[in-house]
């Protein structure tokens, strides 16, 4: 355990709190993002924890990110509000979109919250799992940076493109899944390049569009591939369409081209759609969430796991335990601080 550093959950949001601000971020922006990190970090997500403050500050000392942004609502109409990022990270403005998206999905049955002009850089569970909390089913998807290859091609056109999904339980965690339509989240990628491992075949190409295992390689002159080949690659181009010309916003290739190579946080737009169970329901919401339940049993029963069932064991063992990150992480985070 030489190699690593325990920490409490405390003590991660603190260390983000201080990395973030010594890099200019305001105070509000930084608390929402220092509150995903935590949440990264504590579920086991570790290419979504302390690991991306590299990121962030990468962006923010490019400076294209704005570190005082004030998220702009405005009222669409019954079913859609839509929030003006104004160029600063995503996080505070889901968290104030979101709280009018709640109240519109209860009224109308399903709404939109459009996040647009927005840096991007967690997962996508800590948005529709917030809503879940809520008792809303929820839909959320965002492009990125083009770093992913159609099926067939050779060339990045996509981004890593996640959607997640989540729906409300009683008396229990909601069933959540998140994942990227690239066959892994790049931040994945990057750690097997940090530690110096081969990345599994299937993950990347290189410049001539021959299979790579060299992280590297795919990171830097070669390209990202989709899970499921033409199947994943559908599923970006519809993720690149809702969540970019749909909402007004940016394509992945447009958000690439808008980075101009610095490295940095996409910048883009984010689509997430709320649906209140009770208003769909044709009179008897007990009933269709019973048979809810009956569906995730049949999953279980058989030994099959539910998606996110990993995360939230993680999270029961870090609350009680604290967490482990690298000791080179750890040095590298504070080096941001010198």
């Amino acid at each position: 355990m030489a190699d690593t550093i325990a920490l409490s959950l405390s003590e991660v949001h603190q260390l983000a709190l201080r990395v973030l601000t010594h890099h200019g971020l305001s105070g509000t922006h930084a608390e929402a993002i220092a509150r995903v990190i935590v949440a990264g970090e504590r579920d086991e997500c570790h290419s979504h924890g302390v690991f991306r403050l590299l990121m962030c500050t990468r962006s923010l000392q490019d400076g294209k990110v704005s570190c005082h942004a004030e998220p702009k609502v405005t009222d669409r109409s019954a079913a859609i509000v839509v929030v003006d990022a104004q160029f600063g990270f995503s996080q505070l403005a889901f968290e104030i979109g979101s709280q009018h998206l709640a109240l519109k999905a209860r009224r109308t049955g399903i709404a939109a919250l459009v996040i647009n002009n927005c840096f991007h850089f967690s997962a996508l569970w800590p948005e529709v799992e917030s809503l879940a909390e809520q008792g809303l089913a929820a839909l959320a998807m965002t492009p990125s940076h083009a770093w992913v290859a159609p099926a067939g091609g050779s060339r990045p056109v996509f981004g890593t493109n996640p959607m997640a999904f989540a729906w409300p339980r009683p008396g229990g965690h909601p069933y959540v899944f998140d994942f990227a339509t690239s066959a892994v989240a790049r931040g994945e990628i990057d750690l097997y390049r940090r530690s110096g491992r081969a990345i599994p075949p299937g993950w990347g190409i290189d410049a001539t569009g021959a299979p790579s295992t060299d992280a590297a390689t795919v990171l830097q002159h070669g390209a990202m591939l989709t899970f499921g080949g033409h199947k994943g690659s559908a599923l970006s181009t519809m993720i690149e369409l809702l969540a970019g010309p749909l909402i007004g916003d940016l394509t992945s290739m447009e958000s690439k081209a808008l980075d101009g190579d610095a490295g940095g946080t996409p910048c883009h737009g984010e689509l997430i759609l709320a649906f209140d169970p009770t208003f769909f329901s044709q009179g008897d919401a007990r009933a269709d969430q019973a048979r809810a339940e009956q569906l995730f049993q049949a999953i279980t029963d058989q030994g099959a796991r539910l998606p996110s069932q990993r995360r939230f064991e993680a999270r029961a063992r870090s609350l009680a335990q604290g967490v482990r990150i690298p000791r080179a992480l750890r040095d590298d985070v504070l080096a941001l601080l010198r």
